[in-house]
């Protein structure tokens, strides 16, 4: 999303709760400051809590958006969690609606130990609908986000998210008092949160 906003301006300051790992790592300066988002940095976290909680579990699945895939850090710590703990990835990559209903359906299939994610724009607006079907299919579900274990998901595992918006926030106040959004550092998340919706 940041770097959308940024091939349409380089001089109007852009603030964001989940600034791209590709921004992180670039040169400081230029107009984007906030938060690094690590959502795909947290998928090998998810798969070894989803072990712990699953210690049978020998497949396990990873929905993904083709964002994740080119930028590498989800795909990269799935596969370094799994060879660590003996497991299996099996990757699903929905981009679109029709590839998220088809990645959805080969779950019936594949019928993992587990299913996880990194994280995506689509994936997050489509919770209920993902949330229904894990339910539907009984496959223990860890998201990367809150909003899902709210939705009915099983658990979740990732930034606190209100901690990232009080950083925009404060940040953004700078900025309209003269401050340049270059100056400004793009900080690390410190507070994560794991939720178990005890319901489900």
């Amino acid at each position: 999303m940041v770097q959308a906003v940024q091939s349409i301006t380089t001089t109007i300051p852009i603030v964001s709760a989940a600034v791209s790992r590709d921004t992180v790592f670039r040169r400081p300066g230029g107009n984007v400051t906030g938060v690094y988002g690590v959502f795909g940095d947290l998928v090998g976290k998810r798969i070894g809590l989803l072990h712990e909680l699953l210690p049978r579990a020998t497949t396990i699945a990873v929905l993904l958006t083709p964002f994740d895939v080119s930028s590498r850090p989800g795909t990269d710590d799935a596969q370094e969690a799994a060879r660590a703990l003996g497991v299996q990835i099996k990757f699903l990559i929905a981009g679109t609606d029709r590839e998220l209903d088809a990645a959805l359906a080969s779950l019936a299939q594949m019928r993992p130990d587990a299913l996880t994610f990194t994280a995506g724009a689509l994936l997050f607006t489509r919770a209920n609908k993902i949330v229904a079907a894990a339910e539907q299919l009984a496959i223990p579900a860890m998201y990367f986000r809150r909003e899902f274990a709210l939705a009915g998901g099983l658990m979740s595992y990732g930034t606190n998210t209100d901690e990232n918006f009080q950083v925009m926030g404060e940040y953004t106040g700078r900025i309209l008092k003269g401050e340049k959004a270059g100056d400004l550092p793009i900080q690390q998340p410190t507070s994560f949160e794991f939720v178990i919706n005890l319901k489900t």
